[in-house]
């Protein structure tokens, strides 16, 4: 697929600021499935795991990003992206499940077999976003993914502190999502007339109601799942005191 963006150009920088910002957020687990996959190799074989399991993770994601951007090509398959990126963009801002259950290995080709399947398996959402930003730009895929999964995996403790330090990297990473999404779905070949009679020239109308759809959901769906949590452990509390008030009485 050939290049639509030229290179050195302000749109190419914009985008390729956008894959690698997506990668990034949506990438932190992978890291530390690299780490576990590694972590019963010796020192050397450790290192050598890391660099291979990185190296091979970024040829197949490029890969399987460019097949990707391929298949958006056909019709309707935009608009069902569009509206998966969508969740997507919505489930990142909510809490995370930390849990994770990798086998080390102990030795180097299990090691890097484990991080390329689990890489595969957990870069579903990236490689959509990623395709979507693009905007069927192969070179651009290259660079972004090359820059970005070795950034992910040796500076994943920097960019895990900045996000708990400043919070609204998510929300803003979300909204690129909602945005990326809208946009994606109103270039879908399939609807395309249907968005230009409705918004006329307005490129990205799809792209900022996406943007804010995902955030006020994400932001609502968020204080719900914190209250639920917050009465929930407020209960344990209250069960643990009664047990401990009952236990205290039957001693007497």
């Amino acid at each position: 697929m050939e290049s639509t963006l030229a290179f050195g150009s302000p749109e190419f920088f914009v985008a390729l600021l956008q894959i690698i910002w997506i990668n990034l957020l949506l990438s932190g687990d992978n890291s530390i499935v690299i780490a576990l996959a590694c972590r019963n190799l010796p020192d050397r074989q450790r290192k050598q795991g890391v660099f291979w399991g990185v190296m091979a993770a970024v040829v197949l994601r490029i890969i399987f990003t460019v097949f990707a951007m391929t298949l958006l090509q056909i019709p309707f398959l935009k608009t069902i992206g569009g509206l998966l990126l969508l969740w997507i963009g919505v489930q990142l801002m909510l809490p995370q499940d930390e849990t994770h259950e990798i086998e080390g290995k102990d030795r180097l080709f299990d090691a890097v077999r484990t991080i390329v399947f689990a890489d595969l398996a957990m870069s579903i959402d990236n490689v959509l976003g990623v395709a979507a930003a693009a905007k069927g730009d192969t070179l651009l895929i290259i660079i972004g993914l090359c820059l970005s999964v070795p950034l992910v995996v040796w500076g994943s403790n920097v960019v895990l502190r900045l996000i708990s330090r400043f919070p609204w990297i998510v929300v803003a990473g979300a909204a690129l999502l909602g945005h990326v999404a809208g946009g994606m779905i109103q270039s879908d070949p399939a609807t395309t007339s249907f968005w230009a009679t409705l918004f006329g020239e307005e490129e990205h109308a799809l792209g900022w109601f996406g943007l804010a759809l995902v955030v006020i959901i994400g932001k609502v769906l968020a204080a719900r799942i914190e209250r639920a949590n917050k009465a929930a452990q407020e209960e344990r509390q209250e069960a643990g005191s009664g047990t401990e008030t009952a236990l205290g009485r039957s001693s007497d």
